[in-house]
């Protein structure tokens, strides 16, 4: 009696799903048709509006109907709960597993009990990025991992190159980020620094400082000390 039970459950699970695959399936076809051939669709999936679907090219998020004829690029508002779906899905597709970086391609700073945590990936070279740890120098009891991820120039590559192979590399970094003292020439093995910008490119970073807290969450741009406070305080590592 189980097994007929089962059996019907799941006839009724296909029956119910598979127009919804048929339907992303004509999506793709005629959005492929018109789309330059190096595009590759990744996802369609229906939004909470009706015969409106989502259209996840990477990173980038389309919106389109039934037929795949039209397609719209912008931000998806829920007016009544005040949230940006666009925005949260993004977030959501770009979230890190904390635990899976590769933490030996960075350096560490170490504050007060180090008990939290964050990640930055920074160009030696940006302005936002002395900015922020002007910001992060009022930021106590904290762990600090400096991804060096230089994408602004040949200089940028150099400094890098010099801050990673110097004997301290925090300090080096410090004195040059806060107080423009030229990081001394050094030379080291400096796979780390393109091992950096290709996981920048698989993780979608797009832009310098990008902190990425323990639970995965990303930050970009040069928030204040109170909003990484804030971060911090929210933001607890899956277990």
């Amino acid at each position: 009696m189980h097994i007929w039970k089962t059996l019907a459950l799941l006839s009724f699970a296909m029956f119910t799903l598979a127009p919804a695959f048929a339907q992303e399936a004509v999506i793709r076809k005629n959005l492929s048709e018109k789309m330059p051939p190096s595009t590759k669709i990744d996802e369609v999936s229906k939004t909470p509006i009706s015969g409106l679907y989502e259209v996840r090219v990477g990173f980038d998020i389309f919106y389109t109907d039934e037929q795949g004829r039209y397609l719209l690029r912008g931000s998806l508002l829920d007016t009544q709960a005040r949230r940006n779906l666009t925005e949260e899905r993004i977030e959501k597709l770009s979230a890190v597993d904390f635990d899976k970086l590769p933490l030996g391609d960075a350096f560490k700073i170490v504050r007060g009990d180090g008990a939290r945590k964050l990640a930055i990936f920074e160009d030696p070279n940006c302005g936002y990025c002395k900015r922020f740890e002007l910001e992060l120098a009022n930021v106590n009891n904290v762990t600090v991992y400096v991804f060096l991820y230089p994408v602004l120039g040949q200089d940028s590559t150099t400094k890098s190159r010099n801050i990673w192979c110097a004997a301290d590399k925090a300090k080096t970094w410090s004195d040059w980020m806060t107080r423009s003292t030229t990081p001394p020439q050094a030379d080291c093995d400096t796979n780390a620094l393109q091992r950096n910008r290709e996981f920048g490119q698989k993780y979608n970073i797009t832009g310098t400082p990008t902190v990425i807290f323990a639970d995965g969450s990303r930050a970009p741009g040069a928030i204040s000390a109170q909003e990484v406070e804030k971060r911090l305080a929210s933001a607890k590592a899956p277990p």
